[in-house]
């Protein structure tokens, strides 16, 4: 009885070389085919990047920042079918993560405006975007939306499912 990989390889080749084959092929690629297929080939897996090293990744991070900083008005679960208001804000981090800037993009509501600046300003330092900032960049600057309900919670959409 054959007990190794190796030994069968070998079995294999040999017969392969003896065997009347009716065509010709070299002998050292058919031995690379024959360990090849006997042989287990090792599994790599995909590297797993750290957080923060896509924008989504980061503003995630972000969201759940701000969201416990200002846990008081923010609401969980699914979204209303129709939100009272939707606000877009523009976001400036530096590189230390301090809120450089945030202003109103898009807005409906002034009310709804002024609780999203709040809640950002309110939230303190914020993760460092070092991982996304190249080489001459002090800053990062992104959107987030602020879904409302009737109330004037939110949610972040970074983070929100679907409605």
């Amino acid at each position: 009885m054959f007990t190794s990989i190796r030994t069968r390889a070998a079995l294999l080749l040999l017969l392969a070389a003896l065997g009347g084959c009716s065509t010709v092929q070299p002998v050292a690629s058919t031995a690379r085919r024959i360990v090849a297929a006997i042989l287990p080939t090792p599994k790599t897996e995909a590297p797993v990047p750290p957080p923060s090293h896509t924008l989504d990744a980061y503003k995630a991070e972000v969201a759940h920042h701000v969201m416990r900083a200002n846990s008081g008005q923010t609401f969980s679960g699914r979204l209303p079918p129709m939100l009272p208001a939707i606000v877009v804000v523009n976001i400036t981090v530096g590189e230390d993560g301090e809120l450089q800037d945030v202003v109103v993009q898009r807005s409906r509501d002034p009310s709804a405006s002024e609780v999203a600046l709040a809640s950002m300003r309110r939230s303190g330092r914020l993760p460092p975007p070092s991982r996304l900032l190249t080489a001459n960049m002090r800053a990062l600057t992104y959107s987030e939306t602020f879904l409302f309900d009737d109330q004037y919670r939110f949610q972040l959409r970074s983070l929100a499912g679907p409605q």
